[in-house]
């Protein structure tokens, strides 16, 4: 092994574009951001398109290629994705909060690398700096040092390893969404398109079939906003219960217990449906544990307890983000403006009864999740012990 710094092994660090560009939907061009890269991938589900005048213009600064390395730097720090090969990659380019790493491939394996930095996380997490928002330098990356393995064989077999939890959780996120998707269809058949069973027999007044109402969020649901507790409160100890500010709501669609608060304030139930209402405003997901919920969440619980009904419901009306908010910096919705949305309602057979339907699927998306967080956690054992040596290859 040896002691290398990061910008003697990679042929360019550079980041995204600081300003803003002209958005322009469906226009096949991204303009990724922090938000949009997790779990080692970029996620395109919500990433913000922009005219193809402004990409070639910020193109030229990242060059994104298969096999760089993408490293959050702003904000959020430390999240990380390895391009790749892909039509998406083409047709994208950064804001600023994303670095890009171009490994030098005679020097390092690109996957190798990725991992080796992915066991660095924490440590550039405490090289950032910032008072307002945490920045993670370019020139302290470029700086960084840190061990590798010299053998390319011993890179590659270190790197398979590794690539196999990693392709077992991207297989098991695939089937999640075919499952959502496929509960999501049964949704949109149900209720908006109005062929549930029985429908012929239902007459329709308004476009509304008999016994249904329009009703605000605030008589569906009963809601907990969040609220941050002092900061001095967080902890890594598992001590006091799970706190979630709005991280959590990203990429899963069950959120993952790793920051706690003896600061028990805000509190969402387990079974809870997490809203985010900070920019991105309107991603969903659950909680399996009791948690303490920052002010970028809203813990939600249909009164009738449809919790699968509830989910689908809000999902089918926020299909993507920043749909309703406001605000001059960031997107977001106060307490108000979330409860007073309007949604149709079915009645409450018909909830129960898709509650049914979709109850095997939320099961199987249950038990997905679970393999994902035991494959995560197996995977991130053997991360410091291979790139140490502990573990000999």
């Amino acid at each position: 092994m040896k002691e290398i710094k990061l910008g003697d092994i990679a042929v360019s660090i550079t980041d995204g574009k600081h300003g803003d560009c002209e958005n322009a939907e469906r226009s096949g061009f991204y303009f990724v951001s922090c938000k949009d890269i997790h779990d080692g991938i970029i996620d395109y589900t919500n990433a913000r398109q922009i005219t193809q005048r402004d990409f070639e213009d910020t193109h030229r600064r990242t060059k994104l290629e298969p096999n760089d390395i993408l490293i959050t730097n702003s904000g959020t720090i430390g999240r990380m994705a390895l391009v790749k090969e892909q039509e998406e990659t083409k047709h994208t380019t950064f804001q600023k909060s994303v670095a890009i790493v171009k490994p030098d491939k005679e020097q390092v394996l690109p996957r190798y690398l990725y991992y080796a930095l992915l066991n660095c996380v924490k440590e550039f997490i405490n090289r950032s700096n910032g008072s307002a928002q945490k920045n993670l330098l370019l020139g302290t990356m470029r700086n960084f040092t840190f061990n590798i393995h010299e053998d390319f064989e011993d890179q590659e077999r270190i790197a398979a390893i590794l690539s196999a939890y990693d392709d077992l959780i991207e297989n098991n996120k695939q089937q999640i969404k075919l499952l959502e998707e496929m509960a999501q269809r049964l949704y949109k058949e149900w209720f908006v398109d109005l062929h549930f069973p029985g429908y012929e027999d239902v007459p329709v007044v308004d476009s509304v079939p008999k016994g249904w109402r329009k009703l605000p969020l605030s008589e569906i649901v009963d809601v907990v906003m969040g609220q941050s507790p002092k900061s001095e409160f967080y902890n890594d100890n598992h001590e006091g219960l799970p706190f979630h500010q709005g991280v959590g709501t990203y990429g899963r669609r069950f959120v993952v217990d790793s920051t706690y608060s003896s600061s028990l304030t805000k509190i969402a139930e387990a079974g809870s449906i997490l809203f985010s209402v900070r920019a991105p405003v309107g991603r969903l997901n659950f909680t399996k544990n009791k948690i303490v919920i920052g002010r970028g969440l809203a813990g939600m619980k249909e009164k009738d307890g449809h919790q699968s009904f509830l989910f689908y419901m809000l999902k089918e009306r926020f299909f993507k983000d920043d749909l309703v908010g406001n605000g001059s910096i960031f997107a977001s919705i106060s307490k108000n403006e979330l409860l007073d949305q309007m949604f149709v309602v079915p009645t409450d057979g018909l909830k129960c009864l898709f509650d049914n339907y979709v109850h095997s699927i939320d099961e199987k998306i249950n038990a997905l999740d679970s393999q994902i967080t035991r494959l995560t956690e197996a995977r991130d054992r053997l991360l410091p012990k291979l790139m140490s040596g502990e573990i000999k290859i």
